[in-house]
This record gives C-alpha cells, structure tokens and sequence, in this order.
C-alpha cells in the first residue's frame, strides 16, 4: 500500500516537536554538569514525573506493535504481557524502594554500582555491565525497527525510510547527549498523553468501524476464530510457556538499566513506591490493545505481514489525520524509551567498566563527557546491528529478558540476604547465562522459557556454593551492607553515643 503524505507530515511535525522540546529540557547547563544530574535528574523528580518517565520507559513501540502481531498470529498467547506487569510491579513494591534508598544514601546511578558496592567486586559490577549493555542493543533496535516500519507504512513513496531512520536516531542521540535524563522525561509526557488518548480512541473506534462495537466483535471471534481466545495446552508454547514468561519477564523488568535509571530518578523512596501501585494502570490499555491484534487478523488479507498488523489495521481505517496521529504515537513510543535507554547503557559502560576497571583515577568532569558521549556509541551500534541482523531483533530482545534476569540474585536478594557471597553469586550468574544461552542454542528448552532453565541453574548454584563461602562473607562488612543489614535503633543508638 502507498503511504498517506498528511500522515507522514503529521508523524514528521510531531516527532520533530518533541525532539525539539527535548534539547530545551537540557538548556540549562545543571543537566549535564556530573554523571549523577545527567543520568538521574539529580534524583529530584516527584511521584508523578517518575510515573510518566517510567511508563515512558517500560511501555514503547515494541509493546504496542509486538503485542497486536503476537495476538495476530498466536491469539492468546499475548496476553502473557498483562500477569507479567502485575507481578512485576507487585515485587517491585517491596525491593524497589530499599534498593533506591542505597542508591540515594551512596550515589549510586547503576544496577553494577550497587553490585560493586554490596560486594566489593568490581569484577561482578563489570559482568553484570557488560550483560546489561550487551542485552540492551538488541532492545534498542527494536525502537529502530519500531520507528521504520511506522515511517515505511506512512511514508512509502514518498521517502527514503533508512535515511529517515538515521536522521531520527542521530536527533535523539544528540538531545540525549545535551539533556541527559531531563530530554526524555519531559518529552515522555508528551508521549504518554498520547499513548493513553490515541490508543484509547483506537480501541473503542477500531471495532466499530469494523465490527459495529465490541460485542459483536467479540461474537464474531467466538464464532469465526474461537482458537484466538484460548492459550494452547501443550507445544512449544503452552500454558508452561505462557506462566514462566510472565514470571521471568516480570522479576527481569527493573533488572534493565532503562528501568532502573527511571526509579533512580524519584526523589524518594514513597515515590518509588506509589509507582508501583499506579503503574499498572497501563494494563488498562494493554489489555485492549491486545484486541485490536484480533481485529487485524479479522480486517486484513490472509497472509499479512504480522509485523505491520496494528499498522496496517490503522491504514485501512483512518484517514490521513487519524494516521498521523497514531503513527506519531508510535514513533514517539519508540524514540524516547531510545534515548533512556541509550542513558542507561551509557552509564554502565562509562562507570563500571572505564572508570573501574580502565581508569579508575577518572576526573569527574571527564567521566561526565565520556558518559554522555557513549550514546552515540550505543545507538550507532544499535543502527549497525538492525541493518545487519533485522530478522533476529525480537527473538534476540526475547533472549536479553532471560539474560538480564539472571542479575536478579544479585541485586534483589542481596538486598534481603545478609550472608550472600561474592563468589557464589558471581558462579550462579555465569551458570545462568550459561544455562540460558545453552537451552536457546539447542532449542531443548521443552516448552518452558528459556529463562526459567537459566535461573533454576543460577539459584541451585548460589545455594551449593554459598556454604564454601559464607564464613568469608561474615568478616567481610561495608558500608552498604551496614546500612541493609544494621537494624535502625542500633544505629540511632551509635549516633547519640557519638559512635
């Protein structure tokens, strides 16, 4: 189908905008003045300013678009993404805001800082930087394939979409290197405004356009498709498959350095918590989202593309204004979890493996510029890997959440386990990866996700090797682990005594 040149300059005048709202976020000089202003804000931002940020961040391109193919081509099976949110925020209650309250206290602005930090391990903070960035890339090329595929359909015949793409991503990649956090908060507004009018005015008018409302809509899916509203009961993605990626994809969600650079941002530790209460709101558009893959699979030509279905489905149902605004919708959602994450894989990169393992004696000021201008590192890389491998992006980003799983031992259970070891949690996260990349690599993973078998693995190994290590551990004392593990009373009882 030939694009809609009204949609196209919609979707170009909005993107544009909020790229250029993006570099007035950072104009004041503050915003990138240490590592700590321009990756978290200063840790200055309210309840509401994280939620937007943090929506903003977990909620892009992907999951619209991934979601509406998956239940285009495997029905029910998408709605794995509706338990894994609730649980994800459910757990996130309870850790979230004492693994914020470490941060704050010792200026943490990474998953590995606070690795280094409870563990004295600089080795474990690099491994668990290098699976974040490594993990990452592939999730950043998805908000490229998200952004060209919404350019290719409203744009066809009219532009050169690589070159758009490019263009689009080297925009973000330089607000983001001159606003830092602030760019993308600011614009994540914007783009969540949007997603929550847009998506909403989609899922009530889509299946009245198509269908004459929903219940007739859902009467024809009883009728026509029943095999959609149910979840298969064996293969390789059964019911085993659909409970253990909603359970691995939820205790991996913060393990993200994009996620955890948005909790990092809150002001403080209610703040993270009120987030997980109201975060899951977003379900509430998920959850009809996920419908409108039905209507695609109902509205358009057998043997659609399921890539382009929610796209293609707006194409035959709007006109060019109503596309433009849902494809700019789209773009955003792809653009700003870009910039937050290229922020996060930035960060990793710049303190856990230049300045602790290449130059440790890093001026701040320096480690500042080498921070920030690693974004252009990662989103270059991030363009030359989706050039080279577009077909492997989702099955890899599908990897990348068992692998960051895996650092979950590490950071959360250490928050509650005095006794955990170095040693042990360095051993089950290498086992984890191993395990992961082994049961991906031979297809033997019997219709369970893959970082279900990763994660046993790792667990079972902490568990057997943390005897060998934990008298060691129980001399060892740091800063951080007083201040998790030394009741509050003790330590006010220190303070009055002038300890």
């Amino acid at each position: 189908m030939h694009g809609n040149l009204t949609a196209l300059l919609i979707t170009v005048f909005v993107v544009l905008t909020v790229v250029l709202i993006g570099f007035l976020a950072g104009r004041n000089k503050s915003s990138r003045s240490s590592v700590e202003e321009w990756s978290v804000g200063g840790r200055r931002f309210g309840g509401l300013l994280v939620w937007f940020l943090v929506g903003a961040d977990l909620y892009t391109a992907y999951t619209f678009l991934g979601l509406t193919s998956t239940a285009y081509s495997g029905g029910s099976l998408a709605f794995f993404a509706i338990p894994y949110c609730v649980i994800a925020y459910f757990v996130s209650y309870f850790y979230l805001p004492k693994l914020w309250k470490v941060a704050n206290k010792f200026k943490l602005t990474t998953l590995a800082d606070y690795a280094r930090e409870r563990f004295d391990s600089k080795f474990l903070s690099a491994l668990i930087a290098v699976v974040g960035v490594a993990m990452l890339i592939p999730y950043i090329d998805l908000q490229l394939a998200g952004i060209q595929d919404t350019l290719r359909v409203a744009g066809t015949g009219y532009i050169n979409v690589k070159v758009v793409v490019i263009t689009s991503f080297l925009l973000v990649a330089l607000f983001t290197f001159f606003s830092g956090i602030k760019g993308p908060t600011y614009t994540a507004i914007i783009k969540d405004v949007l997603v929550w009018a847009i998506m909403l005015f989609l899922v009530v008018s889509l299946p009245i356009i198509h269908f004459g409302g929903w219940s007739p809509m859902i009467d024809t899916l009883v009728k026509e498709s029943p095999q959609m509203l149910t979840i298969p009961t064996s293969g390789p993605k059964g019911i085993p498959w659909f409970m253990t990626a909603s359970l691995i994809s939820a205790l991996a969600l913060f393990m993200w350095a994009h996620g955890a650079t948005g909790v990092f941002t809150a002001k403080s530790a209610d703040a993270v918590r009120k987030n997980a209460m109201f975060l899951p709101l977003y379900n509430v558009v998920l959850i009809l989202v996920i419908f409108l893959g039905f209507v695609a699979y109902h509205v358009l030509p057998q043997g659609s593309d399921p890539r382009f279905a929610f796209l293609n489905l707006i194409q035959v149902s709007y006109g060019g204004v109503g596309q433009g605004l849902a494809y700019s919708t789209i773009a955003l959602a792809s653009l700003i979890p870009c910039s937050i994450m290229a922020i996060g894989a930035s960060n990793l990169f710049a303190n856990n493996i230049y300045r602790d393992l290449i130059n440790p004696k890093v001026s701040s000021a320096k480690l500042t510029l080498v921070t920030r201008s690693m974004v252009f590192v990662v989103i270059g890389l991030a363009l030359l890997f989706g050039l080279l491998f577009p077909t492997a992006l989702v099955s890899l980003q599908l990897l990348g959440v068992s692998g960051m799983v895996q650092i979950f031992p590490a950071i959360v259970v250490s928050l509650f386990w005095k006794n955990l070891t170095k040693e042990a949690t360095t051993i089950g996260l290498l086992v984890g990866l191993i395990t992961t990349f082994t049961v991906y690599g031979t297809g033997s993973s019997h219709g369970i996700y893959e970082g279900f078998w990763g994660l046993s693995a790792n667990v079972v190994a902490i568990i057997l090797f943390n005897p060998f290590f934990a008298a060691k551990a129980k001399q060892r004392t740091n800063a951080v682990k007083q201040f998790l593990f030394t009741p509050a009373k003790n330590v006010a009882g220190k303070i009055k005594k002038g300890a």
